[in-house]
């Protein structure tokens, strides 16, 4: 089984470095969307992805243009998840498949609101609790928590 994980214009380096080791450890996809915020030879994308990097397998994306024509020409079934704290439905509602695609926004603002409102369906959130102080996740800590749910339901292929 394998998901992909797709950041959209992600703006903190160490952030990065910790979802790629998430994707390693569970053979997930990554796909970085640019402009990044970053170099992907940064030290500190490096250090906190450690010695994962030679794991993961990572498509680097021009744009997001780029991105969803690249998804439409090679994975024209799979799902596209848009995960915001603004969608309605949670991330534990709907079945995970093989395949499926799993966008998360930058940092500072999240993914593109026509993504969002142009597929609410597909729109998920991670529930937290209401209280204008919590804005959101960290990046790398939404990402785990969608892709260890995923796992889930794979119940855990090739996994100990």
């Amino acid at each position: 089984m394998a998901i992909n994980v797709v950041l959209v214009e992600p703006e903190i380096p160490a952030n990065t470095g910790n979802i790629a080791r998430t994707c390693g450890s569970v053979g997930a996809r990554l796909h970085l969307v640019k402009p990044l915020g970053f170099s992907i030879d940064d030290k500190h994308v490096k250090r906190a992805g450690l010695d994962y990097w030679r794991f993961v397998d990572i498509t680097v994306h021009d744009s997001l243009t780029d991105f969803l024509e690249y998804k439409k020409n090679n994975f024209p079934d799979a799902n596209m998840y848009f995960f915001s704290k603004k969608a309605k439905k949670r991330h534990v509602d709907v079945a995970y498949r093989d395949g499926d695609f799993f966008l998360f926004g930058k940092e500072t603002a999240g993914l593109p609101e026509e993504l969002l409102n142009g597929d609410p369906e597909h729109s998920l959130r991670i529930p937290m609790r209401d209280d204008p102080n919590f804005r959101s996740l960290n990046l790398s800590n939404s990402v785990a928590v969608v892709v260890y749910e995923a796992m889930r339901q794979f119940d855990f292929p090739s996994m100990v």
